[in-house]
């Protein structure tokens, strides 16, 4: 069966181990770390050309199994698509048209899984998105708090002020800043699950003459300026280049003029906004965020020049995030049994191969992630945002 093995695959000496369904095991290099239990006979000639979405595919299919540390699996696949893939030929293609039933039901996709499997591995907030770290020292539950307040500080609120958090999750920054910083917050999302968690978290702390969430697209939203601050973290990922300008004109809207919008997302690392390349992009796409797209910042600056806010601030936080899924990678692994018994098996593969690839992009520089602070100037261009940085870092 050896005979069937791509040559080149010896000659990159990764230390991976095939075992194959007739009990053979081949090693490709020395002192093995991660070993494939090969159910599918054809993955063999497969492996000679590797993406990582067809790496990918075949784990989440069930083509074979995986023993060995995540982020070595992962290590591997890159090394493989590096060496033997197909060059990088991931272009822009067409920007795909977002309208609110296609949003509404990939949201569904991605949130509605299972709030307990997302209790596993989140920290106790279920913040789902990058944390913070000031030293690089910090707990996931320090991290996520510290990011709630780093959050709050760059939006300069004030008791009494009202927020509007487009994408509030299971309601961990609405809460806190409700709790800690003494303002009414207004929170969307369209995960019916997140909705009803975070519903029952905002009563438990009586914190509901605070904060009030509903099931709301961010397209009908009042455009009135009613809202001192609008914060949005981890949503606009979901709205698609299409769309961007209009996402950016209802933030502008919503908020009173010299109020403060800030973003925080996901970014390409490429200026045409490309899936990351050589399959991660369409694994993505397939198995964990439908229909999602990613702009560049330089994209993202431009889109909210051109609605009329003025970026004031962008901060960088990739290797934030890099260590925050290093986290929910291995909180996931520690949970395996227990996560096993709350979603399909696929979806757990999907899930497992998502969160330490993520992990791994992130150190690598795939794709980045940027906060960007805005205000909505009145009309004689003023605001009321301090000289300087020092309130956020003193």
């Amino acid at each position: 069966m050896q005979a069937h093995l791509p040559p080149v695959l010896h000659e990159l000496r990764l230390p991976l181990r095939l075992r194959l369904w007739d009990g053979q095991e081949l090693d490709l290099g020395p002192n093995p770390r991660v070993t494939l239990d090969v159910h599918d006979p054809t993955l063999l000639t497969q492996l000679g050309r590797p993406s990582l979405d067809a790496l990918g595919s075949a784990y989440v299919e069930g083509r074979f199994d995986l023993q060995g540390p995540l982020s070595e699996v992962i290590r591997i696949g890159d090394a493989l698509s590096r060496a033997l893939g197909a060059e990088n030929e991931t272009a822009p293609g067409e920007r795909e048209e977002h309208d609110k039933a296609t949003d509404a039901a990939a949201i569904a996709y991605h949130y509605d899984l299972s709030n307990d499997f997302y209790a596993l591995w989140l920290d106790p907030q279920m913040v789902y998105s990058c944390a913070y770290f000031p030293t690089g020292t910090e707990t996931l539950e320090q991290a996520q708090l510290a990011k709630l307040r780093h959050l709050c500080l760059k939006l300069r609120l004030k008791p009494g002020e009202r927020l509007l958090d487009v994408g509030c999750g299971w309601g961990g920054l609405a809460r806190y800043a409700a709790r800690e910083f003494g303002v009414e917050v207004y929170g969307i999302t369209l995960s019916k699950e997140q909705l009803s968690l975070a519903r029952q978290r905002v009563e438990a702390e009586g914190l509901s003459d605070r904060v009030q969430l509903e099931l709301l697209d961010y397209r009908d939203l009042p455009a009135d300026g009613r809202f001192d601050k609008v914060v949005s973290v981890g949503m606009f990922e979901h709205v698609g280049h299409a769309n961007l300008g209009l996402y950016f004109r209802t933030l502008f809207n919503a908020v009173k003029p010299g109020g403060l919008v800030l973003n925080h997302g996901i970014t390409a690392c490429t200026t045409d906004g490309r899936p990351v390349g050589r399959g991660a992009g369409e694994f993505i796409g397939r198995y964990v965020f439908p229909h999602g797209e990613l702009p560049h910042l330089a994209t993202a600056i431009a889109r909210m020049s051109e609605e009329g806010l003025e970026v004031v601030d962008v901060e960088s936080l990739r290797l934030h995030y890099a260590r925050t899924l290093r986290f929910w990678s291995d909180n996931l692994e520690a949970h395996l049994e227990q996560a096993a018994t709350l979603v399909a098996e696929k979806s757990l593969r999907i899930w497992r191969l998502y969160l330490a690839g993520c992990a791994y992009g992130f150190e690598n520089n795939w794709i980045n992630l940027h906060q960007i602070l805005a205000v909505r100037p009145r009309a004689d261009g003023s605001h009321d945002l301090p000289w300087s940085r020092a309130d956020l870092y003193g």
